[in-house]
């Protein structure tokens, strides 16, 4: 079969890989109908992970049609259509009954080495690094889906794969990351990072009762999609630098009642901070660029909620905890707890609530998806969002 599969930094290729096959009497095969790019795996593409080889299979939003079941599983037949969520649990263990089902506990087989960064391991990921698994992705023909009586949800209705992929990703994230501010009547919501969960974010924060959202953003296609939401739009270069002003001054002086970094380990910024950030990252004496969560503490309102869906690595440099205590700030994040949001999500799609197909900006054959890495990335051509059919 054909797949996306990671070289080293940069280089990503389509290769002639082996089919899936069953290995556990748990799992399903899926051939896979329509997979994208997401931000997460411009980690990869930067080589910003850890434990990634030569040959590993990337992606881990996608769907598909069921072709083949292991013994145990119950749940799905062979031609059932389903989107995957892009974290892999067990549904036994102590956290997936918790429905916290991003931290599982048997689903990764490599825990040890997430365990020597992190001392504990969360959830195994699809196409996401051998840390987390190496398990391979789904940017391919066809995909093994553990545990499959757990993750997949079925798509029984006539709506179109476009419009049901985000299910498998970036829409319970930039859901969960804006039900993690505990939005209440009348609330500002800020979000930095107009990209696929930023949207998402700003959606779901109208979802859920902000009377105002303000994303923020450099990139004039993403901003218009923001702005077309509801959004009112900052533009961090055309402030003076100074965005936490901006925002003081757009709140009355008091700040967002909640803030979402839906950037992570590699924002931008105008500011000194940012570019001493992306240096020191150049010279490997950081890990990770956290301009975006340094503001985000800064401006947010005291008591205020910030909420992180943006994926940050490692050790983080000059992090202004101090104001974060003085205010009193909530942080919530992590991995998105995927099973508890397909469900919910599905019915608002099909309720017509929402169509997660807007954002998407380029469909292409899986033989483009490498090119289509850089231009995702380097945010030319006007993209906002890369999906992918493995079979065009």
């Amino acid at each position: 079969m054909k797949a996306i599969c990671w070289n080293g930094k940069e280089d990503v290729r389509v290769e002639k890989v082996a089919d899936p096959k069953i290995l556990n009497d748990n799992d399903a095969i899926l051939k896979v109908t329509l997979t994208a790019i997401c931000g997460s795996d411009l980690h990869l593409y930067d080589g910003m992970i850890p434990t990634m080889e030569a040959g590993d299979i990337l992606g881990h939003e996608f769907m598909g049609e069921v072709v083949e079941t292991g013994s145990k599983v119950k749940k799905l037949s062979e031609g059932d259509r389903v989107v995957v969520p892009f974290t892999i649990a067990c549904g036994n263990c102590f956290f997936c009954k918790e429905k916290l089902w991003s931290l599982c506990d048997n689903s990764n087989p490599n825990a040890w080495l997430a365990e020597e960064v992190y001392g504990y391991s969360g959830s195994a990921l699809f196409g996401y690094s051998h840390m987390y698994g190496g398990f391979a992705g789904g940017q391919a023909q066809y995909v093994r889906v553990p545990f499959a009586d757990v993750g997949p949800i079925k798509v029984d209705s006539g709506l179109r794969d476009d419009q049901v992929l985000f299910l498998s990703d970036v829409f319970p994230t930039g859901y969960q990351a804006a039900e993690n501010c505990n939005i209440k009547e009348g609330d500002t919501v800020a979000v930095w990072g107009c990209g696929p969960v930023g949207q998402f974010a700003v959606r779901s924060a109208f979802l859920l009762g902000a009377a105002r959202v303000i994303a923020i953003d450099r990139v004039p296609e993403r901003m218009k999609l923001a702005q077309a939401a509801g959004a009112d739009i900052v533009d961090y270069t055309d402030v003076d630098n100074d965005i936490i002003e901006t925002l003081k001054q757009m709140t009355a002086g008091r700040g967002p009642d909640s803030c979402i970094d839906a950037v992570g380990m590699e924002s931008h910024g105008a500011t000194f901070p940012a570019r001493l950030d992306a240096v020191k990252q150049k010279m490997m004496l950081a890990t990770d660029r956290p301009n975006v969560l340094r503001q985000a503490i800064q401006v947010c309102r005291k008591g205020g909620t910030l909420s992180i869906p943006g994926v940050y690595g490692g050790m983080l440099d000059k992090i202004p905890f101090g104001a974060a205590f003085g205010k009193g700030l909530n942080f919530k994040m992590g991995q998105t707890h995927m099973m508890n949001y397909l469900q919910p999500l599905l019915d608002r799609i099909e309720d017509g609530q929402i169509d997660p197909s807007v954002i998407i900006s380029h469909r292409v054959s899986i033989d483009k998806g490498p090119e289509m890495y850089k231009t995702f990335r380097d945010k030319q051509d006007h993209c906002t969002k890369v999906v992918l059919d493995p079979w065009n």
